[in-house]
């Protein structure tokens, strides 16, 4: 597999048969590469390369890292241009929502990218094609190959109509909101510390566990969430906490900024 891919970053041959449909989807990223290997790069995990030099060199990681940094400031320009009345605080919580594993693999998944990607037969037997954070991870390197290959404003094209065309969407469905660290920066700001989470209760069989987790700010605030697993626990906890605080401080809920 690895010589089959690394003939893809050689010098230029009259006709190339590339290891996926790089028309189909370069028709689903809306953008057409003037050098196709860079999409190579981008589809291609580091699962598919034996040894961790080659890893480093033509897996798509470095092109993640780079599309990261690009999506990042997209996006921050974007919220500054479009919510002029929000303060800073209100500005990182959408930021880190837009820019989401939850968000980037839920995009991916819609636009079936994962069906793109170049494994090995390991990660491909463990759902490699369906992980959020492959699929979160090929998201950005798709946006790091577009900005090498097209510059800024392609790049920018891509991030308008996959992310921030669905603005709205993303910021007011309760599952790309994380409540826990909204509640961890609203009482740091306010000089209370760090929110106190403690399991309760546990319900239920090991296959079909129930936690019950309870949330406490400044001794004074707290909230209780249920859930399958702890974490999730501690999200509806603080999800409770944000209510039960937000008559008396309506800045910490997010959605009525």
């Amino acid at each position: 597999m690895l010589r089959s891919i690394l003939q893809y970053f050689r010098p230029a041959q009259k006709e190339k048969e590339y290891p996926i449909d790089i028309e189909r989807l370069q028709k689903t990223i809306g953008y057409t590469f003037d050098r196709p290997e860079q999409l190579i790069k981008a589809v291609s995990h580091r699962s598919s390369f034996a040894r961790s030099s080659t890893q480093t060199r033509y897996s798509n990681e470095r092109l993640e890292f780079l599309g990261d940094a690009v999506l990042g400031l997209i996006v921050t320009r974007y919220l500054y241009d479009n919510f002029r009345d929000e303060n800073e605080g209100v500005l990182s919580q959408k930021k880190a929502i837009l820019v989401s594993r939850k968000v980037l693999g839920k995009i991916s998944d819609d636009l079936n990218f994962g069906e793109f990607l170049i494994l090995n037969k390991g990660e491909e037997k463990t759902g490699g094609r369906k992980k959020l954070s492959n699929l979160a991870n090929l998201f950005e390197a798709l946006l790091g190959a577009i900005y090498l290959d097209g510059g800024y404003e392609a790049a920018e094209k891509f991030v308008h109509s996959h992310v921030l065309q669905q603005t709205e969407r993303f910021l007011n469905e309760e599952r790309f909101f994380n409540y826990k660290s909204h509640l961890l920066e609203f009482s740091q700001g306010k000089g209370w510390g760090v929110p106190k989470y403690s399991i309760i209760d546990e319900s239920g069989p090991d296959h079909q566990k129930v936690f019950r987790v309870k949330v406490e700010v400044k001794d004074e605030y707290e909230g209780i969430g249920e859930g399958s697993n702890k974490k999730n626990a501690e999200q509806h906890a603080a999800r409770d906490a944000i209510a039960n605080m937000s008559s008396k401080y309506p800045e910490i809920n997010l959605k009525e900024n």
